[in-house]
């Protein structure tokens, strides 16, 4: 007997932001912790083919994928949440969609049919849940946007069909929406939720459940009303409270009795949810012994959306070692203008991380940040541009080569430390052509990269068309560098390190996207901890 797969997909209502992706991945790590199989999808309504060439200030940050895809920042969340690991397949904008339809009509492939929203481009949109479902027990769609936004209505349109297509009794929909608080009234308002509700059902969806997203709980009274008002049973109206915590989530969903309902309605038979792991995070949390202090040096300090795994992989470690964690934003620009001190910015912090990048706005301020570290004897992690504006730091103030830098922001400088790949040299378009997806590293065995990994062949997820020029490789290493990761293949240079410092790492790959709340990145857990022995120190 062949399996029936389930489907559950979640929308949003009445503002954006709500955090559908955290919903949809609570959703999984709850159904994951009682034995069943998930996948999840995230269908972005937007008609670039994927985020990369999109700018952190509009978009956020670009999570990567094992196999180089370049996704939506909610499958970073999918990925820390659950035992899960995303491939293409798990994301995609509407201009793929599009962009697929189009190449099969090019390719004859419609026997000379027009060619039309209703049913090619829905049918496209099917075709990627169900072949998610051929091999896993549930599989948990997000329709990014809004309903009512003129974008997501192919989508909607889509997972109305779907039901019909696979049966109304492996499908559940479940709507997150807005109870605001109105402070000058003093209650709760459910019009807006009643009005997204009912925009949804216009469409042709009735939703099973309601995540509402307010301040505190709602009492029975409200419920009782968005039961009535909204046609969804009272069972399966739930509060979605603000946190402090995103990793609070899973409990306060299971507290409720989210993934009971959820599997009532889809008739699974599962154990109960097995939670052990998120209480022990919930507990360090509630439980610290004491705070660190980490300075971030970036420019997109003023928006933390693009820095969105970095700062949950800090979290992680911090919380893995019963501390808070500290999170000061320097703003690299201003530093680099003269605008604030870079002593008052770093003076405090215990460790200081610079992240990855492009542009030469803000590359003179991180390397001032850098100096400060190595000198100051700071734990340091630099991260993609990071290891490289490491790199360039260190051939000029320590190596004397006045000058030095990076080939992607002077290309005439006499000392290229950092240059432009060979195999992108040849490269015309933007999108989708950088060095993206795991490679395997070699590590030394005398290093702070052996001693956090514990292993000298590791896999990592690389985002960059630049990289350490082997050209200089030999003068660096003579003043005290060292190389203690190369690419296994091609030998390109991977990870640095300083001689004579605590605890000092840059590397080409991005560590923050394989980190996981119960199992944190081997680097970070390493910096953070040497961050708080300099704590302890100082």
């Amino acid at each position: 007997m062949t399996r029936k797969p389930k489907y559950i997909f979640v929308t949003g209502g009445v503002v954006s932001s709500l955090g559908k992706g955290i919903a949809a991945t609570t959703i999984g790590a709850l159904l994951e912790s009682r034995g069943i199989k998930i996948n999840l999808l995230k269908f972005d309504p937007y008609l670039n083919l994927d985020p990369g060439t999109m700018s952190p200030f509009q978009h956020g940050e670009v999570f990567v994928t094992d196999d180089g895809a370049e996704t939506d920042l909610d499958l970073g969340h999918y990925e820390r949440f659950c035992d899960v690991i995303l491939t293409k397949n798990n994301n995609f904008t509407t201009g793929q969609i599009y962009d697929s339809v189009l190449n099969k009509e090019r390719k004859g492939e419609y026997l000379g049919k027009t060619v039309q929203v209703i049913p090619h481009i829905t049918n496209e949109i099917k075709s990627k849940v169900t072949n998610l479902g051929k091999t896993t027990d549930i599989v948990i769609v997000e329709i990014g946007g809004t309903v009512g936004d003129i974008e997501s209505l192919p989508f909607l349109e889509a997972i109305r069909q779907f039901a019909y297509d696979v049966g109304k009794e492996s499908v559940i929909y479940i709507h997150l929406t807005l109870v605001p608080y109105i402070k000058a009234a003093g209650e709760f308002k459910t019009k807006p939720t009643q009005h997204s509700v009912k925009e949804l059902r216009m469409i042709g969806i009735q939703p099973d459940i309601l995540l509402c997203r307010c301040e505190k709980e709602l009492s029975p009274e409200m419920k009782d009303k968005i039961s009535l008002f909204c046609n969804v049973k009272k069972e399966a109206v739930f509060s979605a409270t603000d946190v402090e915590s995103i990793y609070e989530l899973p409990l306060l969903y299971s507290r409720q009795g989210v993934d009971e309902i959820i599997a009532k309605y889809l008739n699974i038979w599962s154990r109960s949810a097995g939670l052990q792991k998120w209480k022990k995070i919930e507990e360090n949390r509630l439980n610290p012994v004491g705070s660190v202090k980490i300075a971030i040096v970036g420019k997109y300090v003023e928006l933390k959306e693009s820095y969105k795994s970095l700062n949950e992989a800090l979290i992680h470690s911090a919380t893995a070692s019963k501390y808070e964690i500290d999170l000061c934003y320097v703003d690299s620009e201003k530093i680099e203008k003269g605008e604030v001190s870079l002593l008052e910015c770093l003076k405090d912090a215990h460790g200081i991380l610079v992240p990855g990048g492009f542009g030469v706005r803000g590359v003179e301020g991180k390397i001032k940040a850098v100096e400060y570290a190595r000198i100051n004897k700071v734990p340091f992690l630099g991260i993609c541009l990071g290891m490289q504006i490491a790199t360039i730091e260190f051939a000029r103030n320590v190596c004397e080569m006045e000058g030095a830098h990076s080939m992607e922001f002077d290309r005439m400088t006499s000392y290229p430390v950092i240059d432009l790949m060979e195999e992108q040299k040849s490269i015309q378009n933007m999108g989708g052509t950088m060095r993206l997806g795991a490679y395997n590293c070699m590590l030394e065995k005398e290093s702070l990269a052996f001693s956090a990994y514990s292993s000298d062949i590791i896999s990592e997820r690389h985002r960059h068309r630049y990289e350490f020029n082997s050209k200089y490789e030999d003068d660096l290493k003579s003043c005290g560098l060292k190389i203690t990761g190369r690419d296994k293949v091609s030998g390109l240079v991977e990870i640095v390190e300083v001689e004579d410092h605590p605890w000092f790492l840059g590397c080409q790959f991005h560590p923050e996207f394989k980190s996981k709340p119960f199992s944190p990145h081997p680097l970070f857990r390493a910096f953070v901890e040497a961050s708080i022995k300099n704590r302890e120190k100082s």
